[in-house]
């Protein structure tokens, strides 16, 4: 029961944080004009609605389609399953790392989910403060972001 249990809150997990991306992409996709400019903050939190059909900061658009389909499609859909596996059959990872996991599969889930549907993955957050400034991305980067940030944090605190 307790295994049940643990995987139910890993699937609620991934699956909250790929439909806060995708709400939010939705909102995105209704409400704003592509490439217009609203400040929320200032210059410092910008929204501005783009497609972008490659992966991380557009890396691969210029890929040719069968080449993109299985770099920006196939291969991350096999990490998902992968990561999925992991958390469903080695229960003594410790928490940090499977809530890491669970961020980054939920995050890159909603990022494929546009991917298969809409053949690109739409952004719409830009950060600018002054040294730190961000390309325009989306709340599932984000949650690959923090995703990873924990698992690095994982590694780091296990080594001690």
């Amino acid at each position: 029961m307790k295994t049940q249990l643990r995987n139910v809150y890993i699937l609620l997990l991934i699956f909250s944080n790929a439909a806060a991306d995708q709400v939010s992409k939705s909102i995105a996709r209704q409400r704003l004009v592509y490439h217009e400019t609203i400040e929320i903050i200032g210059k410092h939190l910008i929204l501005m609605k783009v497609e972008n059909r490659g992966a991380f900061l557009s890396t691969g658009d210029s890929l040719s389609g069968s080449v993109k389909f299985i770099f920006l499609t196939l291969i991350p859909l096999i990490a998902i399953f992968y990561g999925m596996y992991l958390l469903v059959t080695r229960s003594n990872m410790p928490d940090l790392l499977v809530i890491g996991i669970c961020f980054v599969i939920g995050g890159g889930l909603g990022n494929l989910t546009d991917r298969l549907f809409y053949g690109s993955v739409t952004d719409f957050l830009h950060i600018d403060l002054f040294i730190f400034k961000t390309g325009i991305f989306n709340i599932g980067d984000v949650s690959i972001l923090i995703g990873m940030v924990m698992i690095v944090s994982n590694l780091y605190l296990s080594k001690k």
